[in-house]
């Protein structure tokens, strides 16, 4: 690999496979910790996914222009021009933050809507779109007409700076697209208000802290060039690993099979560096060279696939729980005779709290011994349309995944978690379980 290309290489590859890699190998910590550790990761990613959006040719070329139309250039003292850049930043917090928590309040809706194969395809198929779009198939711009009046909002001094701010979202909409789809559709997920402020604060503040930088200190940027495509690369090949998920959960039996393997995770590894060498990121597919176009479209299906494994492969759990039934009405009738306990839970390919149940607190040896004298129900709600799937939420009282619930021998609710249960508190409850 030339030489030039060896700093994007390690870039790259950090980008994609370190958190991947830091899923498998650490240690799997315990809820309290889970819950602080899963807002700050989702933080840091959606600043490096703003931060990464300043560098594409949609925003990078505007930034010293922008600055300059607001007065930081102008401005007296760094203290002025810090404040004239803060107000301007505050105004792109203003444009993505409401988002943060309309999608946080229609995240139910949005889990809903996931629970559809068409809607699952849809979503899958518009990631593909917009990675489509970062490798340069096609451009997705606004109007130019729209775009010049959008430039004329603000003016000079705090007010103009926080006008421009809000508007900047708009102007920079073909590539903060992407990048911004995924968060939201994590924050409508989690159905945090707290995590969608957070989340989208921290990616406005990514976007923001260019404008903040040349602003307050009057820095001269390096000029655009190539490099910038680079970056499209890094988030188009994001986004097809994104859209390659979403397709996977519309055939759930080639992942719910699938064991941790630190074979299949070296594998997944190899694919994804050969395609980074192949060129995934540092080749161009308009150059004029064929043999790089195709090196280029090599790249990016092995660096993608690879990087998928990576993901399910580092999540997938190291053994699993013998689930006996998937008939409720079938499991209860069972219990009674046999006289056992029951274990029900309700999942779903979308929900993300489910599978990390199946791969922490269902894949525990101890929970495993424990929930040999129970009768183990899972009941997939993927399609909550089914008559039975419908009959047995109804029964249970389920309004919401996850759902785990204990049934002691009499049929009578000993617990029931509404949320990410730790194995050892899971562990805790069978055992009172009668």
């Amino acid at each position: 690999m030339p030489s030039r290309h060896f700093k994007t290489f390690l870039i790259s590859l950090a980008f994609f496979l370190v958190p991947a890699l830091a899923l498998a190998a650490e240690e799997v910590p315990a809820f309290s910790e889970a819950l602080e550790h899963g807002p700050l990761y989702a933080t840091l990613i959606a600043f490096a996914g703003g931060f990464a959006v300043s560098l594409t040719p949609c925003v990078y070329p505007m930034i010293a222009i922008t600055v300059s139309v607001f007065g930081a250039r102008q401005s007296k003292s760094k203290w002025h021009g810090f404040g004239l850049s803060s107000a301007f930043v505050v105004g792109i917090l203003a444009t993505f933050v409401p988002l943060g928590v309309f999608a946080a309040l229609t995240g139910g809706l949005f889990g809903g809507s996931l629970q559809r194969p068409w809607v699952r395809g849809g979503v899958a198929t518009l990631f593909i779109l917009m990675s489509a779009s970062m490798f340069g198939a096609f451009e997705l711009a606004l109007p130019s007409g729209l775009t010049n009046r959008l430039a004329k909002v603000g003016g000079m001094g705090s007010r103009g700076a926080f006008g421009l701010g809000m508007v900047c979202g708009l102007i920079a909409g073909p590539c903060t697209g992407p990048v911004l789809t995924g968060i939201l559709a994590y924050i409508a997920q989690m159905q945090s208000i707290l995590i969608g402020v957070w989340a989208m604060g921290a990616f406005g503040l990514g976007l923001g802290i260019p404008f903040l930088v040349v602003g307050t200190f009057a820095v001269q940027l390096p000029k655009s060039g190539p490099w910038m495509l680079k970056v499209k690369s890094v988030l188009g090949a994001i986004m097809a690993v994104v859209a390659l998920y979403y397709f996977s959960q519309l055939f759930p039996e080639l992942t719910t099979s699938l064991f941790f393997s630190w074979s299949w995770l070296s594998a997944a590894v190899v694919a994804s560096l050969l395609g980074l060498l192949l060129g995934a990121v540092h080749l161009d597919f308009h150059s004029v060279h064929l043999r790089q176009r195709v090196s280029k479209a090599f790249g990016v299906l092995l660096l993608t696939i690879g990087t998928l494994m990576v993901v399910l492969v580092a999540s997938a759990p190291e053994r699993k729980l013998n689930w006996q039934q998937q008939d409720l009405q079938g499991a209860l009738e069972q219990a009674s005779v046999e006289k056992r306990p029951v274990l029900v839970d309700f999942s779903a390919t979308w929900c993300g709290a489910c599978k990390e149940l199946d791969k922490v607190t269902f894949a525990d040896i101890e929970v495993n011994q424990e929930a040999g004298r129970f009768i183990a129900v899972k009941i997939d709600a993927t399609d909550d349309s089914d008559p039975l799937v419908e009959a047995a939420m109804k029964k249970m009282k389920v309004v919401g995944l996850p759902a785990v619930i204990l049934l002691n021998t009499d049929g009578s609710v000993s617990s029931r978690f509404d949320a990410f249960v730790p194995p050892r508190e899971l562990l805790e409850a069978m055992k009172l379980t009668h």
